[in-house]
């Protein structure tokens, strides 16, 4: 829907097909060759837009979509009943389209160098600020005047250092995480160590089904959850839509609706950890606890951490096998060799 303000306009332009010149919409015929706007050159929007204040302007904006005479070709407001230019009835005319959403244009080059006095403008530019005369169609890196000219070309070059910038910086990245994985995860270096202390920790968790509460949470609930509450927050998203008037104006229209979400508090019934039972043991034999579970209990899943201390020259260093088939290999006494990284972490051991 849209909101009560008053209508607000912005001029769009118009690129003349026989000099690539860029005219206001409000302008009928090229300011640059002087050919008509034909009826097939669409309206776009400006690099640069502000809202029109002028009550004249204003008024052609709002008066709707131009014809053109179906005699001559010429572009005639949408009040005129004959054609200014041959005095045709403009009930034989074509009325121009309206109605399209327009997208924001490019953004236009940083500058443009005037062909007719090689005066340099701001790209956003239509009209030279010194001589008044068209300038052309140009967006970043692409040049469209008829003539190639030696100031476009900083222009141009402007995207080179964007491609070494973000060139560079990919590598920069690419080489920090080599740079990690080679720190941490590569061997530097073997160092001879003695097995000297082994120890193991065993947990096994006692599970039960308990209520779970949750609260406000997105979305459904679980098709099993119970004292289920929920509501719905809206809130109200816009945006501006520039929509062609099919005059050489647009409006700028505030289109807004609603977004809805709903929040669900409920309760579900899941298994919960109620206690865990823990070992502990400094030999090569790990034991897991086998505790008691009574009607509505299970046992969850079992955990075990296995640390072997080796001495070597440089001092102690630690290591942690992966399984118990691993960690029954080192036996007290039994020598090893310890890969170490840049850091001096163990990253393995034969």
């Amino acid at each position: 829907m849209q909101s009560e303000e008053p209508r607000k306009f912005i001029e769009l332009e118009w690129v003349c097909p026989n000099c690539e010149s860029r005219n206001k919409g409000s302008k009928k015929t090229c300011e640059n060759c002087g050919a008509p706007q034909p009826e097939n050159v669409k309206f776009e929007r400006a690099a640069a837009e502000t809202i029109i204040t002028d009550e004249t302007a204003i008024k052609a904006a709002s008066a709707g979509a131009d014809i053109h005479c179906g005699f001559c070709g010429t572009r005639n407001p949408a009040t005129a009943v004959t054609c200014s230019q041959c005095g045709g009835d403009l009930k034989e005319g074509q009325k121009r389209q309206a109605g399209q959403l327009l997208q924001a244009a490019p953004p236009p080059p940083q500058n443009i160098r005037c062909s007719n006095c090689n005066f340099e403008n701001q790209g956003a530019q239509t009209t030279c600020q010194q001589c008044g005369a068209p300038l052309p169609k140009q967006t970043v890196g692409v040049a469209n005047a008829p003539k190639p000219q030696p100031a476009i070309a900083p222009a141009q070059k402007r995207k080179n250092p964007n491609w070494f910038l973000w060139g560079g910086l990919g590598a920069f990245l690419l080489l920090c995480c080599v740079a990690m994985v080679a720190l941490f995860f590569f061997p530097s270096k073997s160092v001879r160590g003695t097995v000297t202390d082994v120890h193991w920790q065993t947990s096994v968790p006692v599970q039960e089904v308990r209520a779970v509460d949750y609260s406000n949470e997105p979305g459904s609930p679980p098709s099993d959850a119970y004292n289920v509450s929920c509501h719905t927050e809206s809130q109200q998203v816009c945006e501006d839509k520039t929509v062609d008037q099919g005059n050489g104006y647009a409006e700028v229209v505030k289109d807004c609706h609603d977004e809805s979400q709903d929040y669900c508090s409920y309760t579900v019934d899941e298994w919960q950890t109620i206690q865990t039972y823990d070992l502990n043991g400094s030999d090569l034999n790990p034991q897991y606890d086998q505790p008691t579970i009574y009607n509505g209990q299970r046992l969850g899943d079992s955990t075990d951490q296995f640390t072997v201390t080796f001495s070597t020259s440089n001092g102690t260093e630690t290591y942690s096998p992966d399984s118990v088939s691993e960690f029954q290999q080192f036996q007290i006494g039994s020598t090893w060799t310890i890969k170490l990284n840049l850091v001096g972490g163990v990253v393995g051991v034969e």
